[in-house]
């Protein structure tokens, strides 16, 4: 009816291409670079980036509507009219990014074992009445709960991106617009849209974390400093170190290879996990979880179909025989092995040999 010159649309370039693909049944099984995935040392982000759309399609299916598709109609109906359309959507990679990047340690913690309790028992009542969740009033009131629940994870994923999809669409030649987000986006825009005197630089929505002082290398550096230093010595006094080296060795290692089997792995794979954590735990650039998953790809070949089914489970014995799952799992399962070896090996070879030094 108002037949404007340009549909705006809350999509980012890789969710409205995803969308189209799935619209015209393609979904190309390419194999996913398990090593590019562990050296990017973004394991957190693109697990969280799963867990949300495990969480929303599953929304999806409560409601009867697929994540996406009235973004995908406004498309279609912007070509019916031959109107252009404009992507205004900040890149899910960014949003999560500064996200994460705003939470505190334990803050992250929390996220977890929330989202941990949440899938595992989290209430499975079915969405009875979608038209009342639609209401202003109640958006309100869901908004507000979520910026009082914690305000740095709304910050990021609403108030900034109202921010950026105002710029974009100010940005915009054409007068006649037409703008579809979502219901909660709605206020939040408009009043930029009122007052783009408030609009903070767009430059600063995308900006990502600099990297601050190494403080985690110079610790782990400094461990391996002293842990090499306290051998030597303890080997100059004629101290017996090979005994404390082989239980060091042992714990760690065999605490590593233990920890990859709980979490699913094939026995080579523990057998690397095994070999590598002695080195790894003292290493701050390395960890044993990275060698043990590598190991694993090898017996488990990943494809984006692995990548889809962690979106698409419905129950934990599906999710625990997905490709990619599963060697996720390897990588947590050997890191956290490899930490509770090194807890021991304080205890148990550490402390003992510094009472034989002095």
């Amino acid at each position: 009816e108002y037949e404007p010159e340009v549909v705006a649309v809350e999509l980012y370039y890789g969710r409205y291409k995803k969308l189209l693909e799935e619209e015209s049944g393609v979904n190309p099984d390419e194999k996913i670079s398990v090593k590019k995935i562990l050296k990017s040392n973004n394991i957190t982000l693109f697990v969280l980036t799963a867990l949300l759309t495990y969480m929303q399609n599953h929304i999806g299916e409560d409601v009867g509507v697929k994540p996406g598709s009235e973004m995908i109609t406004a498309v279609h109906a912007a070509e019916e009219i031959g109107a252009k359309i404009a992507l205004i959507d900040r890149d899910i990679n960014t949003t999560l990014k500064r996200a994460l990047d705003s939470l505190s340690f334990f803050d992250k913690i929390k996220y977890i074992f929330t989202l941990s309790y949440e899938l595992l028992f989290g209430d499975e009542d079915e969405i009875d009445d979608i038209e009342s969740l639609k209401k202003e009033e109640n958006i309100e009131e869901v908004m507000t709960m979520f910026k009082d629940a914690s305000p740095t994870t709304y910050d990021a994923l609403v108030h900034e991106r109202d921010a950026f999809m105002s710029h974009k669409l100010l940005a915009i030649p054409e007068d006649k617009v037409v703008a579809v987000v979502g219901a909660g986006h709605k206020k939040g825009i408009m009043n930029y849209l009122n007052n783009p005197n408030e609009l903070p630089d767009i430059m600063e929505l995308v900006k990502l974390k600099e990297p601050g002082f190494p403080w985690g290398k110079v610790i782990g550096y400094t461990i391996l400093i002293l842990f090499v230093a306290l051998f030597v010595v303890a080997f100059l006094m004629n101290a017996n170190v090979g005994d404390n080296l082989i239980e060091f060795i042992l714990l760690t290692g065999g605490c590593s290879a233990i920890g990859s089997l709980l979490f699913g792995s094939k026995l080579p794979s523990a057998i690397v996990a095994f070999c590598v954590a002695p080195i790894t735990i003292l290493h701050p650039l390395l960890a044993a979880g990275w060698f043990a998953g590598l190991a694993e790809a090898k017996f488990r070949h990943v494809s984006s179909a692995d990548l889809k089914g962690i979106t698409e489970v419905e129950s934990l014995k599906e999710l625990w025989h997905n490709n990619l799952f599963r060697i996720l799992m390897v990588v947590i399962g050997a890191n956290l092995g490899c930490t509770l070896g090194g807890l021991l090996s304080v205890y148990q070879v550490i402390i003992p040999l510094i009472h034989t030094i002095f």
